[in-house]
């Protein structure tokens, strides 16, 4: 890249530098500003073949299928290498042909990549025959060396992981758990959501102990408030019957007897003439 942007003036090869570096940065955390980026670079050096890479991989990033083809054919034919070979017929999966990914899988293309590229493409081929109903061709697609052999490489997880899933697809669940369990162990960086898979596999729920806790302390803290409440009203209540005289208490006692009583629900007085049953339904609501 740093070649490619030789061949620009330094200042606008600096302003394009800076672009790509953000599309960079941006792409996995925030595709639509990487893509944003990516549209300046393209518009200060759409010659450059690595400015065009990096527009296809932010439309890539953000299912913009289409424009993605476009700018990693532009790349290839100003590279003329075949590495954006796999992404490429993704890019036609996207776009709902799944038959012209599988027709990319049997160019003569695909003999000139690497092995990260075969295998690449292998998953394409695979996603593919998914996409077409066809889970056991996928399967048998994705059966291969490079998935029987124990060494890890860096598409291990991902290879393991696509097989797993096609075998749950296809309602190999024995198989399937152990395929995940395998593309776990392969997976140091968290690649996949081999583990989740397998919980779920299992039947295990997770439950986020975060928001346990501070349900647990709204609860609490509710219940100590209400206590404190409690106590200010019974610290009330002393006050007012110390400073109560004791003949005043008694006769008002003695009056509520003969009369009426207070309903703390109602602004009004009512009468204990009224019948045992209305007696009982303020029972209730004092």
């Amino acid at each position: 890249m740093r070649q490619e942007l030789l061949s620009l003036p330094k200042g606008l090869a600096e302003e394009v530098s800076k672009n790509l570096v953000m599309v960079a940065r941006l792409i996995d955390e925030d595709p639509e500003q990487a893509y944003a980026y990516s549209r300046i670079a393209l518009r200060l050096a759409s010659r450059v073949a690595a400015v065009r890479e990096a527009a296809g991989f932010a439309a890539y990033a953000t299912q913009k299928y289409s424009e993605a083809l476009a700018e990693f054919r532009a790349a290839k034919r100003m590279t003329g290498s075949v590495e954006l070979w796999p992404v490429m017929a993704d890019c036609e999966r996207g776009l709902g042909r799944p038959e012209r990914a599988l027709a990319m899988a049997g160019e003569p293309e695909v003999q000139k990549l690497d092995k990260a590229g075969q295998v690449e493409m292998r998953l394409v081929a695979a996603g593919a025959r998914r996409d077409q109903g066809q889970l056991e061709a996928a399967i048998v697609t994705l059966q291969s060396p490079e998935l029987a052999s124990s060494a890890v490489q860096p598409w291990t997880a991902r290879l393991r992981y696509a097989y797993a899933d096609a075998l749950l697809a296809a309602g190999r669940e024995d198989e399937a758990r152990e395929w995940f369990g395998k593309a776990l162990e392969a997976d140091k960086e968290g690649a996949t959501d081999a583990s989740d898979r397998l919980a779920e596999l299992d039947g295990v729920e997770f439950v986020d102990a975060a928001i346990d806790l501070s349900d647990d302390d709204e609860v609490g803290n509710d219940d100590l408030a209400e206590d404190d409440r409690d106590e200010d009203i019974e610290d009330e209540d002393d006050e007012d019957i110390e400073d109560e005289d004791p003949a005043e208490v008694a006769a008002a006692e003695r009056a509520t007897d003969v009369t009426e009583y207070y309903d703390e629900d109602d602004e009004e007085y009512e009468s204990l003439e009224q019948s045992a049953a209305d007696a009982d339904v303020r029972g209730d609501k004092a």
